[in-house]
């Protein structure tokens, strides 16, 4: 059975700075992906949809998160971390207190 390689994945000034490379018409589309490595047909594809939608051509993995969102998350791992570091603290301070 064949081992399959992890799948790549590109952020999105990745993917816009590959796409304008192959806009400016110096190089092919070909020649752009193989100097970054990456499959032709993957540039290509990344071409027309960033051609269709422009700026929202590639909002990330998951759900696209407004501002609030994201520094809501932020402040809940932030709370996470703080809480787990406080129960150490009493668990260390009741080890010591005996």
């Amino acid at each position: 059975m064949a081992q399959q390689t992890p799948r790549r994945q590109y952020d999105k000034q990745f993917k816009m700075d590959a796409v304008e490379l192959t806009l400016k018409g110096d190089r092919t589309a070909k020649e752009v992906a193989d100097d970054l490595g990456i499959n032709p047909y993957v540039l290509y594809r990344w071409r027309s949809k960033y051609l269709t939608e422009k700026d929202s051509a590639f909002p990330g993995t998951g759900n696209p998160k407004d501002s609030e969102t994201e520094k809501l998350r932020k402040l809940e791992r932030e709370l996470k971390i703080v809480t787990e570091e406080r129960e150490i603290l009493k668990k260390a301070l009741a080890v010591f207190s005996r």
